[in-house]
């Protein structure tokens, strides 16, 4: 509706007050930047009232906000169909020393081809993208590059952070080499994961409070999260 109706969410907004609410916060999201230009364009005045959202709320892990690069989503592979960009701004932020937060993909209401071929309104069950699965993609985009003799990113043993749930009383954070994080068990969704850059000490000392296992940090090299490897 936000998409394709915003003229029926502004109707009336200049004789009555009309609320739109989002999860996170509003401008997360170019949609609703031009919720706003179509306020404006219509002389509607808008009011603003901020959030927050996983963009921010990522740095309960203890990596700075600061430090990191473009944000990616990692979106749900297929059969036939397995997009590898998001790994190439994850280069791009690594070559940079920037930490690079991974969105999981969300399916919610989606249809089968043949259900929405004959216009059913039959949707398929919700799924959540988990850190295991993002992991196991990035593992085997990580063998694709290797095989093709290309400079890699990111390793099996770059430091990774996987976080589940941020913000309830049951959130978990676990932290390690990216093929632990394959295996470890966040539980139920949301799923969000970072990818690290190049580490402060402190933020090392912090992540180890999240550690998967007690050796998770033991090889770790401070060089290894701003160079390439072969």
């Amino acid at each position: 509706m936000v998409e394709q109706e915003a003229d029926e969410i502004l109707k009336d907004a200049d004789v009555a007050d009309v609320a739109f609410l989002v999860v996170g916060d509003p401008f997360g999201a170019t949609t609703h930047s031009d919720l706003v230009l179509r306020a404006v364009k219509a002389g509607i005045s808008y009011r603003v009232i901020h959030n927050a959202s996983i963009m921010n709320a990522v740095g309960c892990c203890g990596l700075q906000l600061y430090n990191f690069g473009e944000t990616v989503s990692v979106v749900f592979w297929t059969d036939t169909w397995k997009p590898e960009s998001f790994y190439d701004k994850i280069k791009r932020n690594r070559l940079n020393g920037m930490h690079t937060l991974c969105l999981l993909d969300i399916k919610v209401k989606e249809q089968s081809v043949e259900n929405l071929i004959k216009g059913r309104k039959i949707y398929e069950p919700p799924r959540y993208m988990s850190v295991n699965q993002a992991s196991e993609q990035l593992l085997e985009i990580i063998q694709n590059r290797r095989g093709q003799s290309e400079k890699l990113a990111l390793s099996e043993d770059t430091i990774c952070v996987g976080l589940s749930r941020v913000g309830a009383e049951d959130q978990k954070i676990l932290a390690g080499p990216l093929k632990e994080m394959a295996s470890a068990e966040l539980g139920g969704p949301l799923h969000s994961m970072i990818i690290s850059g190049h580490l402060h000490p402190l933020e090392i000392d912090m992540l180890k409070l999240f550690a998967v296992s007690e050796a998770s940090f033991e090889n770790l090299k401070m060089t290894d999260s701003s160079t390439f490897t072969s």
